[in-house]
């Protein structure tokens, strides 16, 4: 199996590192970063990527799944327009995943319109050009996954990256055991105060 993420401009480092890790490490899977034009992205946190690919050439064909990381550039003029890519994954029955600032593409794309979904806010999608999904917001501290449809708030990677193994078909009992040794600590801190 191979993953496409989408890193862009000031990428947020913790939303995919989980994803991307465990799906190299501990599947076995290719992970590729694309970004657009190709070029060296650097992080939230200063790390810069050298990616794999542009975003122009991911096909579904070649993948299965596109995963879009969130970031600042999701909130700017500079944000890429990937409404055909995300359409062309999405009607190709590839996963698609976008976490935090990301949804904010997957809105644009309309493919948010239809379906349960979640994000950062319900008011930050709200402002987004062509979407219509209000109905379909799903206000939750977890990702969520529709089918092969899996958004997040930037507060969620843990399950991001379990909903999108799940959506892959990839979800087993000791993969959710794996995943929920790093939500322990959210549990116990907030149980502790």
């Amino acid at each position: 199996m191979r993953l496409a993420i989408v890193l862009t401009e000031g990428f947020a480092d913790w939303e995919c590192a989980l994803l991307m890790a465990t799906a190299r490490t501990e599947l076995g899977l290719d992970v590729l970063i694309a970004a657009p034009g190709g070029t060296v992205v650097t992080s939230m946190g200063g790390l810069h990527i050298t990616p794999h690919l542009p975003t122009k050439t991911l096909a579904p064909a070649e993948f299965d799944a596109l995963v879009l990381c969130g970031g600042s550039a999701w909130q700017t003029s500079a944000a890429p327009n990937l409404t055909a890519m995300i359409h062309a994954f999405h009607g190709k029955g590839r996963v698609v995943g976008g976490i935090c600032g990301a949804t904010l593409a997957l809105a644009a794309s309309g493919i948010l319109n239809e379906t349960d979904h979640t994000g950062n806010s319900a008011e930050s999608l709200s402002a987004v050009a062509g979407y219509h999904g209000h109905q379909h917001y799903r206000d939750q501290p977890q990702a969520l996954r529709s089918d092969r449809l899996v958004t997040a708030a930037g507060t969620a990677p843990v399950s991001f990256t379990a909903e999108i193994f799940h959506a892959l078909g990839l979800g087993s009992a000791a993969l959710d055991d794996y995943l929920s040794l790093y939500a322990r600590e959210h549990a116990v801190v907030h149980a502790a105060r």
